[in-house]
C-alpha cells in the first residue's frame, strides 16, 4: 500500500512541476509561432539563435543514438578489453 501511495505522490509532484515549467500567458504571447508555451522569457532573437538550437538538438540526438547503440550491442570481443579484465579477474579490492 505504501508503494502505491508513494507512486501517486511522485506522479502528482511531477504533474505540478510540469505545469510550472510551461510558459505563462504573457510569455506565450511573446514567443514566435511554433515555440509558444515552451519556456518563459523572450524567444530566439534571430536566425543565429535558431542555428545554435538546431545544432544542439542534432548533437543531443546523435549522443542518444550512439549511447543506446553501444549499450545494446557493444561489440567488445577483444580479450584484453578492460571489461573482460574486470569480469574475469575482479576488481582486486
Amino acid at each position: 500500500m505504501k508503494k502505491i501511495i508513494s507512486y501517486f505522490s511522485v506522479t502528482f509532484i511531477f504533474l505540478l512541476a510540469a505545469k510550472a515549467l510551461l510558459a505563462c500567458e504573457i510569455c506565450a504571447a511573446n514567443q514566435p509561432k511554433g515555440l509558444e508555451n515552451i519556456t518563459h522569457g523572450p524567444g530566439p532573437a534571430g536566425d543565429f539563435d535558431y542555428i545554435i538550437s538546431i545544432i544542439a538538438i542534432i548533437i543531443v540526438l546523435l549522443s542518444l543514438f550512439y549511447s543506446i547503440k553501444f549499450l545494446v550491442k557493444p561489440k567488445e570481443d577483444n580479450p584484453d578489453h578492460v571489461k573482460n579484465i574486470v569480469l574475469n579477474q575482479g576488481l582486486g579490492l
